[in-house]
């Protein structure tokens, strides 16, 4: 998965234009990408534009509940299942 273009797209998504909070970001994405690959058990590909964009928005929740003990929102939920069950993650 291309970090930079999936930190990228959430800083649009996020409507951020400067670079100041870039090194955050990328973490928050590569933290993401680390999760759902080690603890999921997904194979993400990142020329599937919907791997990209739940990571995107899968990030973007992270980066807005950072002081926030919410539960993740309901639609990121039943997306990362149907990641689960039509990736064959979450097997380990």
């Amino acid at each position: 998965m291309d970090i930079t273009l999936a930190t990228n797209l959430v800083k649009e998504r996020l409507g951020i234009r400067t670079n100041v909070r870039d090194t955050y970001l990328t973490t928050i994405t590569e933290s993401v990408i680390k999760e759902l690959e080690d603890e999921k058990g997904l194979v993400l590909d990142g020329a599937n534009p919907y791997h990209l964009m739940f990571v995107v928005d899968y990030a973007t929740w992270r980066y807005q509940s950072r002081d926030s003990d919410k539960a993740m929102p309901r639609h990121l939920q039943f997306r990362l299942h149907n990641l689960i069950i039509h990736t064959g993650g979450g097997g380990q």
